[in-house]
């Protein structure tokens, strides 16, 4: 994005191109001041400074911004994408908060329904036959998938999660049709869950995969549950991305309750409550 400013600076108007030398003089600064301070500091109108942006190929201040923010925001390789070196603790608390809350809200809006329906139907239609349910995942996403069978068995489900590679491969080897595996990775890269993947499609398994989209084991699924974000999982540690698929995994377990039916789940989750208050003190 520098460069394309930079090479575009000769071609703009004389105003404008006080703005592109502050942009380049210091992208950081220019991503969080007011327009009025932008203005400014380049020594000319507000107006010029939304001219700029959009002379440049973009929709406006705000829409610059944003680009000019995730091109320069390098972060601090292998811990978080926002932080910086020199952040204090309130400095990180505000962008690790920040990161998330923009993420979820972009799931939001991105995530689709239809695939969710399609997770659930088969996710019920397992419960209802009787079926296997069972979650894969390594690493951190080894304790998505204990998360999840904690959430499922809550709602009368025996699911099973599996975080070695070779007990994945081996329950999948014994997965038959009607059976469903979720199977959770960050990258969407990893081997010992893809060979799983690919070993209970091939027994007639339906397979659930949140991952990347674009990954080999986005297409390795029958139903893909897209968790797209900004970390880059070889560089940065999976904290975004691990909540979102906690998210994921919320959301299908509420899905999944509420087709049961209140009726027969009510009276298994009053009684589990009862019969924990001995377990806490008083």
């Amino acid at each position: 994005m520098l460069d394309r400013i930079k090479a575009s600076l000769p071609s703009l108007a004389p105003a404008e191109q006080r703005v592109g030398r502050l942009v380049l003089s210091d992208p950081r600064s220019f991503a969080l001041m007011p327009v009025s301070e932008l203005a400014d500091r380049a020594h000319v109108s507000k107006p010029t400074v939304v001219r700029f942006c959009r002379s440049v190929g973009y929709d406006g201040l705000s829409d610059f911004k944003l680009k000019l923010a995730g091109s320069v925001s390098e972060g601090v390789p292998f811990i978080h994408r926002s932080v910086d070196v020199d952040d204090k603790t309130s400095d990180i608390m505000v962008k690790v908060i920040d990161n998330t809350v923009a993420a979820f809200l972009k799931y939001r809006n991105d995530a689709s329904a239809s695939a969710f329906d399609k997770a659930v139907d088969a996710l019920v239609a397992a419960y209802k036959a009787g079926r296997r349910i069972e979650f894969f995942g390594v690493g951190n996403s080894g304790v998505v998938a204990q998360d999840a069978q904690h959430k499922f068995f809550r709602l009368g489900i025996n699911g099973v999660a599996y975080s070695d590679g070779h007990m994945q491969v081996m329950s999948a080897s014994l997965l038959v049709p009607g059976d469903c595996v979720v199977v959770i990775s960050n990258s969407g890269r990893t081997r010992d869950l893809m060979d799983s993947c690919d070993i209970a499609r091939k027994n007639g398994a339906t397979t659930i995969v949140i991952t990347a989209s674009g990954s080999p084991l986005a297409a390795a699924g029958h139903i893909h549950l897209a968790a797209d974000h900004p970390e880059g999982y070889d560089r940065y540690s999976p904290m975004v991305s691990r909540l979102m698929h906690l998210m994921i995994i919320d959301i299908l377990a509420t899905c999944l309750a509420l087709r049961i039916g209140g009726a027969k789940l009510q009276p298994l989750l009053r009684d589990m409550k009862n019969n924990l208050r001995s377990k806490r003190y008083a």
